[in-house]
């Protein structure tokens, strides 16, 4: 399969990548800000499979030249069998401190930048390939909601709501999209927002089920915001 993951390069993108690079026949491109942490990524997925294609691109969904990555995955990978939209930020602060410029930073982060990956791989995406937005539980419909988390929780509800309305869009291509919302997972965003909290789910475990979810999804749900989450938070 020929994948492309952002925010490969830590957290559940990080482990989700090495799930996928287990099988040396995948194609895998892991999309990040950090060279630094790709290599680190890349240096791990030959060790642990050492046949494996893992291609790290570094790039910004939200202000880097579409132009020019495009036709990079074009050539590397002729077509895109999954697109998982993982990359995205968390600011923590209460709403009486947050500012406009806080609340855009946010949209930009968790909606705009995935907005922007989805609209420019569509054409490299054909029948049964899969979208698979990582939502979160803070931003998903009657969930319990924490203080400082306003400006994070609205995006991540904003990116929960695209995926519904694509994946109507998209019925007569045959492409699959669907959104998972997160609970916890032992990540640095969860350390940033819960410090001290331990969460009973590893970063690796959820890597591995957002992978599993990835591949074989899209065969029972489309448009589905799927709650993933054993915890509050």
């Amino acid at each position: 399969m020929n994948i492309v993951l952002t925010g490969a390069s830590s957290g559940i993108g990080f482990e989700a990548a090495l799930e996928f690079t287990l099988n040396k026949e995948n194609k895998v491109v892991c999309i990040a800000r950090s060279a630094d942490k790709l290599r680190k990524l890349l240096e791990i997925a030959k060790g642990i499979t050492p046949d494996c294609t893992l291609l790290p691109v570094e790039f910004d969904i939200v202000n880097d030249d579409y132009a020019a990555l495009v036709p990079f995955l074009r050539e590397k990978l002729g077509s895109i069998d999954i697109l998982i939209n993982n990359a995205g930020s968390l600011i923590n602060k209460p709403f009486s401190e947050t500012t406009t410029a806080d609340m855009a930073d946010m949209f930009e982060s968790n909606v705009l930048g995935h907005f922007n990956m989805m609209k420019n791989l569509l054409p490299l995406m054909g029948s049964d390939s899969h979208i698979v937005n990582i939502g979160s539980m803070g931003g998903f419909q009657g969930s319990v909601k924490f203080p400082g988390l306003s400006a994070y929780s609205a995006s991540k509800a904003a990116l929960h709501a695209l995926t519904e309305c694509m994946a109507f869009e998209l019925v007569d291509t045959g492409i699959k999209v669907n959104c998972l919302a997160l609970g916890s997972a032992q990540t640095e965003m969860l350390e940033l927002a819960f410090p001290g909290y331990q969460s009973p789910v590893m970063a690796f475990e959820m890597g591995k089920y957002v992978a599993d979810f990835a591949r074989t999804g899209h065969k029972f749900f489309n448009g589905k915001i799927l709650p993933v989450a054993v915890t509050t938070p």
